[in-house]
């Protein structure tokens, strides 16, 4: 194929068209849906009066086109594989198009396609040119008169955005339902569902008065795990309202879940679609990760209402204004619904492995990309993870009061427009009279940045020193790193371990303050210490950055204990785990006996034996750096070193405190009805983590309890707790019998069947790989379904990472042979599934050699775009 071209940030030109009103009218059949397309189009000022009309096109079959009802001749257009180009048009005119779709062979899921059975769309970012020629660009917004026709028996509701207008019933069995959505959106928000469905219902009453039916459409086997989904929803509506002072707009906001469905859901003007994983809930079905997880997407989608749809991006460049900024607000939303120290943590776990991976590794790019090839591929989370820590720095600069006036500014001055993230940033210095421009380098400057601390404490003087140094490496494309500007909020504890008062040229800073690095070293001196402090760095994690100070293991158990900030109580333990294990790995390397120190072992009792003030953060604690996050802090990555000394820490702190961790999980059990809040989760997350370490001990006694809390059947959480110990024993005839017994009882489930498939190929056991093979054969798992994939191939790649890095190179091999079979069937999935094979930069020798040769055989294919653009970087870095 030829070697597809980027598109540049500093090529974008302005529509020379815009498009006023789109009617569209589909006539739904699983191999030839027919979709007539008019559109009321005007030439853009500027725009000279011969310019061709060029509107994008693909899988599309042009059937008929006309300009104000006149067809044209073939002379007067052309139609490629992209696009429909009209040579000569009035300034003012309608288009009128026929195109034949195919949804029911559509396996990319883009544009139009089938979901068992049912007719769905997505259409961000660029699958609306697969359902009808259009200018489909962002900056393009129109309002939408949609009408849908289908089979009254196959698909008896119909739905698309906006409010239901008119609807009725045709020859043959067939029906309609025509659809106005009155605000002009660009064409990725538009949406259609057709199926057998049903619906729970229910209502809101905005704090203007207006009274919103709210539905949630289902197959009607799914109708009993809505209810959490609803009440989601409403906590959502009524949140925005009071944090950032938006309301809902719409008489009707719809929900439907889809089985098949490329991303977790989709903000679509009035119909929000959702991958089914991230709707459905129930306490037999669902654990509490999930639940929370489907608050977070339902608000987030949610809140996109606003941060994405009224107003929007001018260009795909600019993702992150509208998934950086709401990320943001979701999770702004989950910290206020649940526990915020919490909440922290899980979002900074992710980017610290993830993310910084990501920014580490060929495919590292800004926060607004310059260039792509395949706009899909900027769906990472980079742009959404790390977009959403640059809107959090902004808000840590100018305080919650002051953002908030910024984003009502915002949202008032751009309401209905599509613009850039500038214009976001503009809104916050205008209302702080702040100088952003240095700030911005956040936006186009890729990598994680490093802050070096020096301290010195002066008796004499009474003065605290400190130095911070930062320092961003070379990514690809960018060799040289400007100085950001980072916030670091931060307090000094006292013998005692309580805030001191902050005092910096005089000025009192309370007991936290926020301090402003912005050169490459830059000093702050605290005036009126008694004594020497230990510096809290980096509270509440306030810039993506990695912190590098030198504190003893003393002084990390000291902020342990006594930190205020509960972010920064966990971290500190992260980093007292880590020395620990960095001390294993080097005894593991060098064959030398492992032994687990005793300041450590009794640093953790401390933990397990005094009383939980917070239950949730505590289970935090007492989890021991992931294998990724250790390989993030390591030059040369030793998989094995890594794996094999995390095991034996866990396994030695199960058996050396297994008394206490017995009495902490015994203390923990409860036999109130499940419900889905924060004590309860708390209390859950709290007993299995003890039970995680009991049965790593291997003694019998522990995996008695895990039987026990296995067929107790309570709810799901303790269930798949109880399943993972049990089926990651070293003897697998402890945990077979429990993994025949989930897999026979929901074998119905699709989504209780991921939990069944990660589990068994998360296991640390040698034959992982054999049964990763032996499950892609099994009757529930489909190549097809990304939900599957991600099951069962993603987890076996990203959470076991001792079994795919296999020596012998068969992991890496078996990951490729997924790539190049989803590549045709997927290409958007099989683009974010090759991505582990592009990290092999810090690997040893052997493992990089392997991984870069199924790189080259997976390019040796015709390749899409997408799979294209990932692969190439990766080899060109190589």
């Amino acid at each position: 194929m030829a070697e597809p071209h980027a598109i540049y940030l500093k090529d974008y030109q302005p529509p020379r068209y815009q498009v006023e009103h789109t009617e569209l009218r589909f006539d739904l059949a699983p191999d030839a849906t027919r979709v007539q397309a008019t559109l009321q189009i005007a030439r853009a000022p500027g725009t000279a009066s011969d310019a061709a009309l060029v509107l994008d096109g693909d899988h599309l079959t042009l059937e008929h086109v006309a300009i104000d009802g006149q067809p044209l001749e073939p002379g007067e257009f052309e139609v490629t594989d992209r696009a429909l180009t009209i040579y000569t048009v009035p300034e003012r005119f309608r288009l009128d198009t026929e195109v034949v779709l195919a949804p029911a062979s559509n396996t990319a899921l883009e544009g139009l396609y089938q979901s068992n059975g049912m007719f769905c769309t997505q259409c961000e970012p660029e699958g609306f040119r697969r359902i009808t020629f259009y200018p489909d660009r962002p900056d393009v917004m129109a309002t939408f008169t949609t009408t849908v026709i289908g089979d009254q028996a196959a698909t008896p509701i119909l739905l698309a955005n906006g409010n239901p207008v008119e609807r009725g019933e045709l020859p043959d069995g067939r029906h309609f339902v025509t659809w106005n959505d009155p605000h002009p959106k660009p064409a990725y928000l538009f949406a259609l569902v057709a199926g057998n469905l049903e619906k729970i219902e229910d209502q809101f009453t905005t704090q203007g008065g207006r009274e919103v039916t709210l539905q949630i459409w289902v197959e009607q086997q799914n109708l009993d795990k809505t209810a959490f989904a609803m009440t989601a929803l409403k906590h959502s509506m009524r949140w925005d309202e009071e944090r950032f002072g938006r309301e809902y707009d719409l008489d009707l906001f719809m929900i439907v879940a889809v089985d098949d469905f490329n991303m977790g859901a989709m903000e679509n003007k009035g119909l929000n679609i959702f991958n089914s994983s991230a709707v459905l809930a129930n306490p037999d079905t669902t654990v509490d990760a999930m639940f929370q997880r489907i608050e977070g997407i339902v608000a987030h989608e949610y809140f996109h209402n606003w941060s994405g749809n009224r107003v929007t991006c001018r260009d795909w460049f600019q993702l992150a204004l509208k998934e950086g900024f709401t990320v943001f607000r979701d999770q702004l939303f989950s910290s206020d619904m649940n526990s915020a120290p919490v909440k922290r943590i899980e979002d900074v776990a992710l980017l610290r492995t993830a993310q910084f991976a990501e920014d580490s590794g060929p495919t590292a790019h800004p926060v607004r990309p310059d260039h792509f090839i395949e706009i899909s591929n900027f769906y990472t989370l980079t742009v959404y993870e790390k977009g959403a820590e640059v809107v959090r720095m902004l808000c840590n600069l100018l305080g919650w009061e002051t953002f908030r006036k910024g984003s009502d500014l915002y949202f008032e001055r751009f309401d209905g427009q599509a613009v850039r993230v500038e214009d976001f940033v503009d809104c916050m210095a205008e209302v702080s009279n702040l100088d952003l421009t240095q700030f911005m380098r956040w936006y186009s400057q890729a990598g994680t940045p490093e802050v070096s601390v020096d301290s010195a404490y002066d008796a004499e003087r009474r003065t605290f020193t400190l130095t911070l140094s930062q320092h961003t490496p070379a990514t690809p494309g960018q060799d040289e790193k400007a100085p950001l500007q980072i916030p670091v909020e931060m307090g000094l504890l006292d013998e005692q371990g309580a805030d001191m008062a902050l005092v910096i040229d005089g000025q009192s800073h309370g007991s936290s303050t926020v301090l402003n690095l912005d050169e490459s070293t830059k000093q702050f001196v605290f005036e009126d210490v008694p004594h020497a402090p230990v510096p809290s760095l980096l509270r509440g994690f306030s810039a993506p950055v990695k912190l590098r100070q030198t504190l003893t293991r003393e002084q990390l158990s000291f902020l342990m204990r006594h930190d205020s900030d509960g972010f920064n109580r966990w971290d500190a333990g992260q980093q007292l785990a880590l020395k620990e294990l960095e001390t294993l790995m080097a005894a593991y390397r060098h064959g030398d006996e492992m032994v687990l120190d005793e300041f450590f072992v009794e640093t953790v009792r401390s933990l397990v034996e005094t009383p939980a003030s917070d239950k949730a953060v505590l289970a935090e604690m007492l989890t021991l750096p992931t294998e990724a996050f250790i390989a993030e802090q390591q030059t040369t990555v030793d998989i094995d070193a890594i794996h094999q000394a995390r095991r034996f820490a866990i396994a030695r702190l199960g058996d050396t405190l297994f008394e206490a961790f017995e009495t902490l999980y015994t203390q923990e059990q409860s036999d109130a009805a499940y419900a889905p809040d924060f004590d309860q989760i708390a209390q859950r997350s709290l007993k299995n983590v003890a039970l995680a370490y009991l049965c790593a001990s291997g003694r019998e006694e522990a995996f008695a309890y895990a039987r026990r809390q296995f067929e107790a059947n309570a709810n799901m959480t303790d269930v798949r707790a109880a399943l993972t110990q049990l089926a990651h024993a070293g003897d697998t005839s402890i945990g077979d019998p429990a993994i025949r017994a989930f897999g026979e009882r929901w074998a119905h489930d699709p989504l209780v069947m991921d939990q069944w498939f990660a589990t068994q190929v998360s296991r640390p056991h040698e034959d992982a790989l054999e049964r990763v093979r032996f499950l892609m054969a099994h009757p529930a798992f489909s190549i097809k379904n990304p939900n599957r994939v991600r099951a069962l191939i993603g987890t076996f790649v990203n959470q076991n990472r001792v079994n795919f890095h296999r020596r012998d190179g068969q992991g890496y091999r078996l990951l490729a042979d997924v790539v190049i079979e989803l590549n045709r069937l997927n290409p958007e999935i099989a683009a974010r599934m090759v991505l582990p094979l592009t990290r092999f930069k810090r690997l040893d020798e052997t493992r990089r050699a392997l991984m870069l040769e199924q790189l080259e055989r997976i390019k040796a294919e015709p390749l899409s775009r997408n799979v294209y653009e990932v692969v190439d970087k990766a080899l060109t870095s190589a």
